[in-house]
């Protein structure tokens, strides 16, 4: 074999980070080698792997090519890997972990120590996104999804759900007073979701029905950033349980409107690929969220 898993680690590296500098930063090399060892690879492989502009690296047709098959060998490795790691009960290797900012900082991330007290060989990579990612292009290991789920490619473990309730600050109440009635939110600063629309469907009861779609004063693309802007008094606002339990027990934020509101729920899935053998690394990361969601007060559905 000609190729060495060094090179192949480097050439992925680097057109993950986007640069040389960045990739040997990650990899803790110097620029020159992971230069060199791309160098290398294209020599042996006879290709033009990566087009170097003034500005970046592009990816050629052959690199391209080349990148899919190199991904899949280096998955292999970490794979096989993993089973010996397995064989000596100690699970190991690199966990990306996908999140909603909220639920990262509200429920993951008191989490990690104990998580990392219990497993020291797994290796958490935190990222958060506020719209659903794909996780084959971000390579995702895991990822929580809240809502309902539409991927199908995908396996999924329930881990609970989240109750919906609208809330303000008392401070914005004693300014601005508390709505008696649903009808009386049109005089009211609404604070809401910049997308998807479905998030600005308030579980509240009517005239005309159920569920209200609200029009907002105020929006933002983060569930956290609204969080904290209803505790500084600027307005009513939706969410979810599992980011406000804290807030609704300190009296930071109230519930408005709570004869009115319906018992709307927020499903709570991790998902992980279909097409792969589950890796004792996500089974223990499952096993280990499911553990501690059952236990949350917030958890309005324990699996």
């Amino acid at each position: 074999m000609k190729t060495t898993l060094d090179e192949l680690q480097a050439f992925t590296t680097v057109v993950d980070s986007g640069s040389i500098t960045a990739a040997s930063e990650q990899l803790g090399q110097t620029a020159s080698g992971i230069s060199r060892a791309i160098g290398r690879l294209e020599d042996k492989l006879e290709v033009t792997l990566l087009r170097r502009t003034t500005r970046r690296l592009e990816l050629t047709e052959e690199g391209e090519a080349f990148l899919a098959q190199a991904r899949r060998i280096l998955a292999s490795v970490e794979e096989a890997e993993e089973q010996m790691a397995v064989r000596r009960q100690s699970p190991s290797g690199r966990l990306r972990v996908n999140a909603a900012s909220p639920f990262m900082l509200h429920v993951l991330v008191p989490l990690v120590g104990g998580f990392r007290l219990r497993y020291p060989d797994i290796e958490l990579e935190l990222h958060t996104s506020d719209q659903i990612i794909d996780l084959i292009e971000q390579r995702t290991d895991l990822a929580i999804r809240i809502g309902t789920l539409r991927d199908s490619s995908l396996h999924a473990r329930a881990l609970g759900a989240s109750r919906l309730r609208v809330l303000a600050s008392p401070a914005y109440l004693s300014a601005r007073g508390a709505p008696a009635n649903v009808d009386e939110l049109a005089g009211h600063s609404l604070l809401g979701f910049t997308q998807p629309e479905s998030l600005n469907q308030w579980p509240l009861r009517h005239a005309h029905g159920d569920g209200l779609a609200v029009t907002p004063t105020l929006q933002a693309s983060s569930g956290e950033t609204l969080r904290q802007l209803a505790l500084a008094g600027e307005g009513l606002v939706c969410l979810s349980d599992f980011m406000t339990a804290r807030d609704r027990a300190d009296g930071g934020l109230v519930q408005v409107l709570a004869g009115e509101t319906l018992d709307v729920c927020q499903p709570i899935h991790a998902v992980y690929y279909r097409n792969t053998a589950l890796a004792s690394r996500i089974a223990c990361f499952l096993d280990y969220l499911g553990e501690h969601l059952a236990a949350q007060p917030w958890n309005a559905r324990r699996p």
